[in-house]
């Protein structure tokens, strides 16, 4: 039985919703309850069809894909009932998007075919307007059946009907014409009466001869000719979209009744949704769709001359940086900039995109030398990477660039795409603010990065990491002051990854939150089972990536692991790039406040490699430097990284900083950090990275004569 939504009035109006989902009908319900009509849903063809016998339905909105009987066999029933025969008709489905399925809909007689998702407001408007179009057509069917009987129709009627109507003989003359069909084409309607139907007639091409004409041939046969999709010639010289719809008048009249429906509105209503589509709403290029479109139509038309085409994948340097701090509108205002920079920068014919984010495109068309696209990525580079002012505030802005080429790059969408993708990222890596073309080579790396990426994830799910610990010993004395954890991945069991090669794969995925957090939690588990060994003062330093230190969290989580293994705070150092306490001056210094009063140590890790400023050593509350190993490897035999060294010891003691010398491998390396008053040491030549037991295995004291004569021998 169908299911009728009760409504506070009654109204004449009713439509029928078929689907063989209950989710979709009550949707449905809920969407189009506030009409001014009424709905009734059924949930099969069969339903359908019964329900047109005993209720008066002035439109139907019929599911295509159901069981049994599908919305195609219904509508060419419908069509095949007298009762039915006019009753419009939407194809509304989510699966049958083909251009078949669309092309079948039609022929079968409907109206519209609707694909989801789609627009509410745009289905609730074409309801509205078919209802008042089935209403009118209602009418107007009355008249002709009074013509029948009486052999008149009611002028008035005619005369104020919105749609256009004309009268036309068997001999393709215009007999009448009503107000609206002139207005519709600019005319009067006198000048409309004694032309023939057919001068009118942009589109579709019609025979010249009327009697070969589809209207004829339908009229001698007693049908109704349906064209959906027509276009009339407007006294003003244009074109009016229209629906047509020509019925056999009674035999004795030798006419036949033509409505137009101006279809202007609901034409411009979907050139408007189609533009907006593929359309970027903040910077009003393209989006990702309506490049793919524009890519996909430029390589269908690709010349034959010789001439290449390029695609150039921008990513903004320092973007988040200004999201994070000025907020999204001054982000947006960042965008738009862009957007213009690139309108004005390019040619003409050439087509950019935004394809999210701070990602944009552009497709260069006709190049004559490969070169080109460098010159153009080189110009925007340079446009781009400038100070801008935001609300009274400087910032630096950016721009990667990755080139690739049709055809070397890839001959379809997807592959020119992926290939320019692959080439920015590989300019980022190279110091941004670059272009890379995209190479083979490039796409091997990137697939073995990407195996490399699932391989990690199968880790972390697996806890497939352990860590490794290497002593720290003071100098001095030879005494054990601690250990730094070091993580290790043996990769299924084929052998250890150095961490140079995933370190950086976690920090570019953002994995190493998680990996992280683990480590911070096994290590302190460590330390606090090897309190009866080693005491209360033994020390475990960890790295902390700058992706971690800048987490809102990272106090938290150390308090609670503090807590949990009932560990001195003191026990804990974090040890942390120069890189990461200056991507945010503000939030480092308060950052390093918090940890100062939870009691845990800060190092500033391979100090002297990155911006090695006094300035913010002067303002951040730290506890360690970490002298890179590169300058400790080549101290003896270079004055300069000798000096650098030096240099560091004194800064440390200066401003009672403990310095540790990381990467010691000889005796004579450690003679001369401790002539020069460097306080601790760790490397090979006291022990690499060791295992939980092995560490704990180690002595609290190393004596330095029995290290020396092993390393004699």
């Amino acid at each position: 039985m169908p299911r009728l939504q009760p409504k506070h009035q009654s109204v004449a109006r009713t439509l029928l919703v078929v689907d063989d989902r209950e989710a979709n009908l009550v949707a449905m319900e809920a969407l189009l309850g506030d009409g001014d009509w009424q709905v009734l849903t059924v949930n099969s063809g069969e339903a359908a069809l019964q329900t047109l016998l005993e209720i008066d339905v002035e439109l139907v909105l019929l599911d295509v894909q159901m069981p049994g009987m599908d919305g195609f066999e219904v509508a060419r029933l419908m069509r095949g009932n007298p009762h039915t025969r006019y009753t419009p008709i939407i194809f509304v489905s989510a699966i049958a998007h083909t251009r078949e399925s669309v092309l079948r809909g039609y022929a079968t007689g409907a109206v519209d075919f609707v694909l989801k998702p789609f627009d509410p407001q745009v289905l609730k408007h074409k309801i509205n307007t078919l209802l008042s179009h089935e209403h009118n057509r209602r009418n107007l069917q009355l008249l002709t059946q009074q013509l029948d009987s009486a052999r008149a129709f009611n002028a008035s009627v005619l005369s104020n009907a919105a749609e256009g109507i004309l009268v036309v003989g068997e001999d393709g003359l215009i007999n009448f014409a009503n107000p609206a069909i002139a207005q519709m084409l600019h005319t009067s309607v006198e000048a409309l009466q004694g032309t023939t139907l057919l001068e009118h007639l942009a589109a579709p091409q019609m025979p010249q001869a009327w009697r070969e004409s589809e209207f004829y041939q339908h009229w001698r046969s007693g049908e109704t000719y349906r064209l959906h999709e027509a276009q009339l010639h407007t006294a003003a010289g244009g074109t009016l979209p229209v629906a047509l719809s020509s019925s056999p008048l009674p035999r004795q009249q030798r006419s036949m009744v033509v409505i137009a429906l101006d279809m202007s509105v609901v034409r411009n209503l979907h050139l408007q949704l189609e533009t907006q589509a593929v359309t970027d709403s903040l910077t009003g290029l393209l989006n990702r769709r309506g490049f793919h479109q524009a890519l996909a139509s430029a390589l269908a038309r690709v010349d034959r001359d010789g001439r290449r085409m390029a695609i150039l994948y921008i990513d903004l340097d320092g973007f988040k940086r200004i999201n994070d701090s000025l907020g999204h509108d001054a982000g947006d205002e960042i965008l738009c900039r862009v957007a213009r920079v690139l309108e004005t920068c390019m040619r003409p014919y050439d087509i950019i995109a935004r394809m999210g984010g701070d990602e944009f495109t552009a497709l260069l068309d006709s190049l004559k030398h490969p070169e080109d696209a460098a010159r153009v990525a080189e110009k925007l580079i340079e446009l781009i990477s400038v100070r801008h002012t935001i609300d009274g505030t400087e910032v630096t802005l950016g721009a990667s660039v990755g080139i690739a080429h049709f055809p070397d790059s890839g001959q379809s969408v997807e592959e020119l795409l992926r290939s320019a993708d692959m080439a920015m990222y590989e300019a980022k890596r190279a110091g941004r603010q670059q272009y890379r073309y995209f190479s083979q080579e490039m796409n091997g790396r990137a697939h073995a990065r990407l195996t490399m990426e699932e391989n990690l994830r199968r880790a972390i799910d697996k806890n497939g990491f352990s860590l490794a610990y290497q002593p720290q010993i003071i100098l001095e004395s030879g005494k054990l002051r601690g250990f730094e954890a070091l993580l290790r991945w043996n990769q299924d069991g084929r052998g250890y990854v150095q961490p140079n090669v995933f370190v950086p794969l976690l920090e570019e995925t953002r994995l190493i939150d998680r990996v992280g957090k683990w480590a911070l939690r096994e290590g302190l588990r460590q330390c606090r089972d090897w309190r009866e060994e080693f005491g209360d003062e033994l020390v475990m330093s960890f790295n902390v990536s700058p992706v971690q230190f800048a987490r809102a969290g990272l106090l938290d989580d150390l308090r609670r692991l503090l807590d949990d293994y009932q560990l001195d705070p003191a026990q804990l150092e974090l040890e942390v790039t120069e890189g990461a306490l200056m991507q945010d001056l503000e939030q480092s210094c308060e950052k390093l406040r918090q940890l100062r009063r939870l009691g845990v140590r800060v190092a500033v890790d391979d100090f002297g490699t990155g911006y090695s400023s006094l300035a913010y050593l002067r303002h951040f509350e730290l506890d360690t430097l970490k002298i890179d190993r590169l300058f400790i490897a080549n101290m003896l035999d270079s004055p300069r990284d000798a000096a650098v060294v030096s240099t560091i010891i004194d800064l440390g003691r200066n401003l009672e900083l403990e310095v540790i010398a990381e990467g010691v491998e000889t005796l004579a390396q450690r003679d001369w950090l401790i002539e020069h008053g460097c306080q601790v040491m760790q490397g090979f030549l006291v022990a690499p990275g060791l295992s939980f037991s092995q560490a704990l295995a180690f002595p609290h004291e190393v004596d330095w004569r029995q290290l020396g004569d092993s390393t004699s021998h």
